[in-house]
């Protein structure tokens, strides 16, 4: 079994603290170590680093050897440039083959949160044995139960129960279901058959690898022709990737697949998605304020401010502000505005 993570995002919805030169997937928001550190840490519970891949954005690579000095070169898949999720796991999927053989990969966020690791663990592992001992041309995901009509994920539909397997149910799943209306999201919560969908999910090499010969034919043939290992692979991708459509692995892949199962959990996850998110994870002092830096308060509450250096910030006599410093530049404004802030870059083409 290996474990694919991708880290090729831009974090564009983390702006101006996420830039596109070190994104979301590369910063400490939440703790002291950074998400994908973080991601990295928490699967070794179910494999070594040998079985470790990150696939990312050729521009991230020093970036990503500096926070993830253990896991091996061979071992971090490049992009030479952004196409989406489709050809990105197709391209890792033909890479680790060509390593491991015929294997179950395990496909991951980098930034995602995971409260119950332990449970997430056992979660994976029980997707791990469901394709090693009773079904291998099966596609596994992961279904969260959700906590709240969210509007900002996608969802999945579970149909019949499948099978009981290493303590978690498995059900076939019935259809993805695109982000909702609230109204939609509170009907989602109340027949109980619909989950958040993670971008989480487990397969067998073979098995999607047959799946993207029938149903993303020309991204197959241009990236199955690569010469995996050999000194020339890495300039014949640079050469051939830009042809490979740029579409999602549920459009391209998982919509057209009739094997496909959930398994449903709770994890305490959430893909800390938007501002709004960040802050119902993100440590509080007494007055509600969200602090991250060098930063004083007098008389300050429910307020919201992230530095990315030394420098002090003394919030005296206010509430319900964000403050945000990043690269020399501060962005000041009402909190519960904070999700509109990438109009600024928009607007100005910050960096």
């Amino acid at each position: 079994m290996d474990i694919l993570i991708m880290a090729g995002g831009k974090g564009t919805r983390f702006w101006p603290l996420s830039t596109e030169k070190r994104p979301k997937q590369f910063l400490k928001i939440i703790g002291n170590k950074t998400m994908i550190q973080m991601t990295v840490e928490r699967v070794t519970k179910l494999v070594s680093l040998n079985h470790i891949y990150i696939c990312t954005s050729d521009k991230y690579v020093d970036i990503l050897r500096e926070q993830l000095p253990q896991i091996p070169l061979k071992n971090i898949i490049v992009e030479p440039e952004g196409r989406n999720t489709a050809p990105c796991i197709l391209l890792s999927t033909l890479y680790i083959e060509n390593i491991s053989g015929s294997t179950n990969i395990i496909v991951l966020p980098s930034d995602h949160l995971i409260k119950d690791e332990d449970k997430f663990i056992n979660v994976l592992d029980t997707a791990n044995k469901y394709l090693s001992l009773y079904n291998n041309e099966a596609i596994v995901t992961l279904g969260i139960k959700p906590t709240r009509p969210e509007t900002g994920y996608g969802y999945i539909k579970a149909a019949e129960k499948e099978r009981h397997v290493a303590g978690n149910d498995i059900y076939n799943v019935d259809s993805f279901v695109e982000k909702p209306n609230i109204d939609l999201a509170k009907e989602y919560i109340k027949s109980g058959d619909f989950f958040w969908n993670a971008g989480m999910f487990i397969y067998n090499s073979k098995a999607i690898l047959k799946l993207y010969q029938k149903y993303y034919s020309e991204g197959f043939k241009i990236l199955s022709n690569l010469n995996y290992g050999k000194k020339s692979y890495y300039t014949e991708l640079k050469e051939n990737y830009s042809k490979c459509k740029s579409i999602s692995v549920d459009y391209a892949i998982m919509e057209n697949c009739d094997s496909l199962y959930v398994i449903p959990t709770e994890l305490g996850w959430d893909d800390i998605g938007s501002w709004n998110a960040l802050s119902r994870y993100m440590k509080k002092d007494g007055k509600e304020n969200i602090l991250k830096g060098n930063i004083k308060t007098i008389n300050a509450s429910h307020n919201i401010v992230l530095s990315d250096d030394d420098g002090e910030i003394i919030l005296i006599d206010c509430e319900d502000l964000y403050c945000i410093k990043s690269n020399g530049k501060i962005y000041l404004g009402k909190k519960n505005k904070l999700n509109l802030i990438s109009e600024l870059k928009d607007k100005y083409e910050f960096d």
